[in-house]
């Protein structure tokens, strides 16, 4: 049985849940079982930034990027479902890593 772990990657929840709705609906049609998505943890960074180096040192200005992230197991694949998946297009915003 082929196992095939997809991790999805993006800034933006919105553009993630669409293209993992694409990815489910192209690999269900060849006849492959998908677990999923499993929702993982939230990757949140906070950067700092004086505003005025020299004068106002107490001057900040605080700025926060998320990274969210999803995966998706998909079993029973065939060489159908490896080609569809490879020609799929996803959106911009979205990072994907595939590993056996």
């Amino acid at each position: 049985m082929n196992e095939l772990k997809i991790k999805l990657f993006s800034y933006d929840h919105r553009l993630l849940d669409s293209s993992i709705k694409k990815i489910i609906k192209t690999v269900k049609d060849t006849g492959a079982n998908v677990k999923g998505p499993i929702p993982l943890p939230t990757k949140k960074e906070i950067f700092t930034i004086c505003r005025s180096p020299h004068v106002n040192k107490p001057s900040m200005e605080q700025f926060e990027r998320r990274t969210h992230k999803r995966l998706l197991i998909i079993t029973n694949t065939s060489g159908e479902s490896i080609q569809k998946l490879k020609t799929l297009s996803l959106a911009t915003g979205v990072e994907i890593k595939i590993s056996l």
